[in-house]
């Protein structure tokens, strides 16, 4: 359990190969925290964060997943909190990451998923300590895509009685009200690392363009590279095995491309 204000955020760690991180430099290994989506959880539907963690852990990278606020095991309640508390979060655990022995605090990656993605962003944006961020299904209007998903119904209750219930979840105005804050298209020309940015195209929750106008923005700042990947009928999720395949390969491989990158740039330096 991680510690957050006086909520427990329950996390998994994953330990990197020793084959692998003995590559390394100084043995010190690279930290990657993957951000789940809306009332998600640190498993992931079908398990994507799980297998996601252990294959990237084979790679030689130490690897977080976390329930926020409310979500799977920690405690709270979801509703409640809001964008700015999921950005607050997402540093706490970046704290721990940070304080385990053997991290190296140069090499930090954060994956988000869906309205993880919007959140890892703009903590991205909010921390220099994230170097590289991986946006997966990435959310681009938080307010107009959850309430497209929760139903406009849900988001007028919510602020006509204080409350609304959606999925056994209760929802404050306030939780509302702090998604109409964030801007993620706007924020990401703030962030100076590496981004790669992937979507399906038959995801039906979170339009594909949103890809498109992730990787123009990113094109526009004055350092940092952007890639793109569209897999083709690949859903939000990642639900069949040769699209979550092609995720989770274009992924360990661009991040392996990057430490390789980064280790012989070391090399050259000496």
């Amino acid at each position: 359990m991680i510690g957050y204000n006086d909520e427990k955020l329950a996390a998994s760690l994953h330990y990197p190969s020793k084959d692998e991180a003995s590559k390394g430099r100084c043995d010190r290994v690279p930290l990657i925290i993957i951000c789940h989506g809306f009332i998600g959880s640190r498993i992931g539907v079908d398990r994507l964060f799980v297998q996601t963690a252990r294959e990237l852990a084979e790679d030689g990278y130490m690897v977080l997943r976390f329930d926020y606020v409310g979500c799977g095991e920690s405690t709270g309640c979801y509703g409640a909190e809001g964008l700015k508390s999921m950005i607050a979060q997402t540093r706490s655990v970046l704290d721990y990451g940070l304080e385990l022995t053997d991290v190296d605090p140069t090499r930090v990656t954060l994956i988000g998923h869906s309205l993880g993605g919007a959140v890892a962003l703009q903590t991205a944006v909010r921390d220099r300590r994230v170097s590289n961020l991986v946006l997966w299904s990435a959310v681009g209007y938080p307010f107009n895509d959850i309430v497209n998903i929760t139903g406009q119904d849900v988001y007028d209750t919510s602020v006509k009685s204080g409350k609304a219930d959606y999925l056994g979840y209760e929802f404050t105005p306030a939780f509302f009200e702090s998604l109409a804050t964030g801007q993620p298209f706007q924020e990401a020309t703030r962030f100076g690392g590496n981004v790669l940015v992937i979507h399906g195209t038959s995801d039906e929750i979170i339009p594909v363009d949103y890809a498109f106008l992730y990787q123009k923005v990113f094109w526009m700042r004055p350092q940092g590279c952007c890639d793109k990947e569209i897999i083709f009928q690949a859903d939000h999720t990642y639900s069949s095995g040769p699209q979550r395949s092609q995720l989770l390969t274009k992924t360990r491989t661009w991040l392996n491309e990057l430490e390789t990158a980064k280790e012989d740039w070391q090399h050259w330096m000496i």
